[in-house]
């Protein structure tokens, strides 16, 4: 019998994830920090026109795309002369499940199938888990999703009890787990006792599914338009979701389209903390994994995750829990569509930068997602307000995470904030040189970094020198 303890589990860690997804990330490493990024996606996943021919088997793809013609004219009316572009919205809430989602679930669950695996696993406690179980249900594989759901208490919030109620409708069996490390080690026990496909969030499958939305989305607004975006605005957690998006909108041909990404701004409450983990009212889309993931991408449930933000992200803003109710009361109210709160992340930052672009300019919001039951505003403010979160309207700056969600009387009062791009980077790169005591790298090592933020070889070179690392000569 094998050692079920955690230690021995974790030990275990790597030949499990190799069992579970036939992919030997070794073959890609090379230097002493650096992988073949581009190699990993191109033999880990499909053609862009193969992507979508699997994700239209199980109804995938091929969303709307909507122009928000009041809340662009709202945004005018707060704007400088000549400023307000034009905003655009892709409904995934569309898609088989209700979300993007589905896009990545499409290709992961159909390599499971091809492969043999007689079932499929993801550890998630978002929208992908729903998605997941409707691909596995369609092409008649069995799915177990793994949820952290409960503080020590036994409290689980409401938005990630419905996506467990969405779960199981599909037929999925869904383990539900109380925040803490417990999620991982159970997550590798069932992989490794039922030999089923690890359903990953970052595999390169997971990846190219959503570079379908990026493609599809770039030419929907050419055909309608005549010209491609001038801007992307994607809501960022993991990073799969504008990875992905990016290069579906260079292999379109958009590659002038700026990408944003946006997240709620959760700063100073910790994910894994079990006070902190019912004091926040977003379960995605937010800081507490956009940061780490976009300066540890690797932290991930796989040795190499394919989500990799810095290659592709122009700018990173973040907005506040009551923006993003605000907003979603607005989308509904103005433009007829009741959608969830996690697409309404990047509207809400859509709706600011909207008002710094000229009024020719366009702007799309790359998603939505369905909403109902848990996912609603109001069970999400009543459940805040049950946690001690003082809940009213105001200037939204005044949100403190944790305390107050502060919604604001008008878009006037929706303020970004900017990340400092050069900070992240430079995070990045010594969170993968001097947080792993490596202070000399190969001249591989330097091209690769050079690629991974998305910087030139003397930028890169002056930030190593600031870490006192050395390039071998």
């Amino acid at each position: 019998m094998r050692d079920l303890s955690y230690d021995a589990v974790m030990a275990r860690k790597n030949e499990i994830m190799k069992n579970a997804l036939g992919i030997d990330y070794q073959i890609y490493e090379y230097g002493k920090i650096a992988f073949d990024y581009e190699r990993m996606l191109r033999e880990n996943s499909y053609p862009i026109d193969k992507i979508q021919d699997i994700q239209r088997e199980t109804k995938v793809g091929n969303t709307p795309l909507f122009e928000l013609k009041n809340i662009t004219n709202l945004v005018r009316k707060h704007s400088p002369a000549g400023k307000g572009a034009r905003i655009f919205i892709k409904d995934e809430a569309a898609n088989a499940s209700g979300s993007f989602k589905a896009r990545r679930a499409a290709i992961s669950v159909y390599e499971a199938q091809k492969r043999g695996y007689k079932g499929v696993i993801a550890a998630t406690s978002g929208n992908y888990g729903a998605a997941v179980a409707s691909q596995a249900a369609m092409r008649g594989l069995r799915c177990i999703v793994v949820q952290e759901v409960y503080d020590s208490r036994k409290v689980g919030q409401p938005e990630i009890l419905e996506k467990a109620r969405k779960c199981e409708a599909y037929g999925a069996e869904v383990v539900q787990l109380t925040v803490g490390p417990e999620l991982f080690y159970m997550f590798l026990r069932l992989l490794e006792e039922t030999g089923y496909y690890n359903a990953s969030l970052y595999t390169p499958t997971s990846i190219a599914g959503i570079e379908s939305l990026g493609y599809e989305l770039a030419n929907q607004v050419l055909k309608r338009e005549g010209k491609y975006p001038d801007a992307v605005v994607v809501t960022n957690a993991g990073g799969g979701n504008l990875t992905g998006t990016a290069r579906g909108l260079i292999k379109s041909g958009a590659r002038d389209a700026k990408v944003i990404g946006a997240s709620v701004d959760l700063t100073g409450l910790h994910m894994a903390s079990d006070k902190d983990f019912n004091r926040k009212s977003f379960t995605t889309g937010h800081t507490g994994f956009g940061v780490p993931f976009t300066t540890t991408p690797d932290r991930s449930d796989v040795p190499r995750n394919a989500a990799r933000v810095l290659r592709y992200m122009d700018r990173y803003v973040t907005i506040t829990q009551g923006d993003v109710f605000y907003v979603t009361e607005l989308l509904a109210q103005l433009e007829g569509l009741e959608r969830g709160p996690a697409g309404n992340t990047s509207l809400a930052a859509a709706i600011a930068i909207a008002s710094e672009m000229d009024q020719d300019q366009i702007i799309v919001v790359q998603e939505t997602e369905y909403t109902g039951a848990g996912k609603h505003p109001m069970p999400q403010l009543t459940f805040a307000k049950s946690n001690g979160i003082e809940v009213r309207r105001g200037d939204s700056k005044e949100n403190i995470p944790g305390k107050n969600i502060v919604i604001p009387h008008g878009i006037d009062q929706i303020y970004l904030k900017d990340f400092d791009m050069m900070k992240l980077r430079r995070d990045y790169i010594r969170n993968i040189t001097v947080q792993k005591d490596i202070y000399e790298i190969t001249e591989e090592d330097l091209l690769f970094l050079c690629d991974e933020v998305k910087l030139g070889k003397e930028d890169v070179l002056g930030i190593l020198e600031s870490l006192n690392v050395k390039v071998q000569q």
